[in-house]
């Protein structure tokens, strides 16, 4: 009698690119809101940012319904640690939203005193999410490698891919790549559906090089 062969594992280390991504976003904020004056400027500033955290949103929506209930009905001994670190989510939320509602009112007012709040705001999402990341990628994600299948894992990305609420879901996907080895970016386009493949290479490419080009090219006089 032939044995079936076990599933095969999911590769987790794409998420620590996408952590990388939240990671930087929320450093680069004091000196991104802070040094932007002129309303282009701010408006640049204010899309990052917006749809930046709405990517973390729908991030860990995904976690909630995709990661969580599979570790805790699968990991045996470890479900309190996982319980604990998912029950983060839940600080981590209202900082979030907090932040989210104050992107908007800078972006039309391109007002210090709103770009303060807004680089306070930031600050308070980066003070209770690196902590739960850093948990996440040294305990959960060798979890995750254990208990969950590779088509398991995959459904989290395509969760985020279909349900993201932003306006530049190339923009997340520059972010995301630009932490990858090549490879790894080679199978991000192998298992993405064929429109996204399509928007990607006919025009999300060149737009995400063009804005972040922008972005990062500091203030101007």
């Amino acid at each position: 009698m032939t044995e079936l062969a076990d599933p095969p594992r999911p590769d987790t280390a794409d998420m620590v690119s996408v952590h990388k991504v939240f990671r930087q976003a929320l450093q680069s904020a004091p000196d991104l809101v802070g040094s932007a004056s002129r309303h282009e400027r701010v408006e640049i500033v204010a899309s990052f940012y917006g749809n930046v955290l709405d990517f973390l949103d729908i991030h860990h929506e995904g976690e909630d319904l995709l990661v969580w209930p599979r570790l805790l009905e699968r990991c045996g001994g470890d479900s309190p640690t996982v319980s604990r670190i998912a029950a983060q989510h839940q600080d981590v939320t209202p900082a979030l939203h907090a932040a989210t509602a104050l992107v908007g009112p800078w972006a039309a007012s391109g007002d210090a005193a709103d770009g303060r709040r807004l680089i306070d705001a930031l600050a308070e999402v980066e003070r209770v999410l690196i902590p739960h990341l850093d948990e996440e990628e040294s305990t959960v994600l060798p979890l995750c490698a254990e208990y969950l299948s590779a088509p398991e894992w995959g459904e989290l990305p395509a969760h985020g891919l279909g349900n993201f609420r932003g306006d530049k879901i190339w923009l997340i996907l520059g972010l995301i790549r630009e932490n990858m080895t090549q490879h790894q970016r080679d199978e991000m386009l192998a298992h993405m559906p064929p429109p996204a493949v399509e928007m990607w290479t006919s025009m999300g490419n060149a737009a995400f090089d063009a804005f972040i080009s922008e972005l990062r090219e500091g203030p101007t006089a």
